[in-house]
């Protein structure tokens, strides 16, 4: 059923400010500005890549200002694209999640996805703009990943045999990618079990609970969008390299609206999503393209 990872949604105190923040740093550019009824948003859509980013501000008390006021803002929801919303509308009736219809999206009631605040709309091609390809991935940190690898299968009627292990000693979790079309794309739902409580990612559950962590980009050219963080004085860290040059960063918090936002070069998330040889031909072909 789900066909992209087409849209983040941002909590934020003040819209003007946040929009900036997208057009610097991912070359975003403004779609509209309206307001998001159900949610009791003021909302910015921008577009980077090709994906949708939802800068919303609260507007009267609802579940963004208690977002704001609990957290000063950060990653608010994820949504996922169809090519049929009425099916998608029946699919989720049918096993059992309630949601609310509005403006033709479809709104999850949150106690469905283990704290992964949930859109569903129609798909859309889109054009890319600015700085990066897409968005590809949410972050759903989890107490277990298994029920939570279950229920997206049944609810957002994925095929679990497309999905691929993932574990990470370094970042201290386990569990799965949900990959929604491979080998055509990498868009999925990260679903990730603590492993360490110490590191990070283990903290973050510990103080939110089930809940989104953060999301990755794809582009073709992460050096030069590590030039305009450092153009900004943005917080990132350079995390992984291979014979074709940087491959993987991650924005710190502090420098995007208090989100984790990571960032790899095109194919080579398939170096832990089921197809390491792929990512390794990709960054070969790449290397030789640039004489390196």
């Amino acid at each position: 059923m789900l066909k992209r990872v087409d849209r983040v949604q941002i909590a934020v105190a003040n819209c003007n400010a946040a929009e900036e923040v997208v057009e610097e740093v991912f070359g975003g550019e403004l779609v509209r500005r309206d307001k998001a009824a159900t949610l009791c948003a003021r909302r910015s859509t921008m577009q980077a890549g090709s994906s949708l980013i939802e800068l919303l501000e609260p507007d009267g008390a609802g579940p963004v200002q208690e977002f704001v006021s609990k957290w000063s803002g950060g990653l608010f929801g994820a949504g996922f694209s169809v090519d049929d919303p009425d099916a998608a509308a029946h699919q989720l009736t049918k096993t059992g999640v309630n949601f609310e219809q509005s403006a033709g999206q479809l709104y999850l009631d949150s106690g469905a996805t283990f704290g992964m605040r949930t859109v569903i709309s129609q798909h859309h091609e889109r054009a890319p703009v600015g700085a990066i390809k897409w968005a590809y991935e949410v972050t759903n940190v989890v107490a277990d990943w298994q029920a939570a690898s279950d229920r997206y299968a049944r609810i957002f009627g994925l095929d679990a045999a497309k999905f691929s292990p993932i574990e990470s000693t370094q970042f201290g979790y386990t569990g799965t990618l949900t990959l929604f079309d491979p080998p055509a794309r990498l868009d999925r739902i990260e679903i990730a079990q603590i492993t360490d409580a110490n590191l990070a990612m283990g903290r973050f559950h510990q103080r939110r609970g089930d809940s989104l962590y953060m999301f990755f980009v794809e582009t073709d050219d992460v050096g030069a969008l590590e030039q305009r963080l450092k153009a900004r004085g943005a917080r990132f860290a350079a995390h992984r390299k291979d014979e074709a040059g940087l491959a993987e960063l991650f924005i710190h918090p502090s420098a995007f609206l208090g989100v984790l936002v990571g960032v790899s070069r095109t194919e080579h998330a398939w170096t832990w999503s089921g197809d390491p040889a792929r990512a390794k031909r990709a960054a070969h072909e790449r290397a030789i393209k640039q004489g390196t």
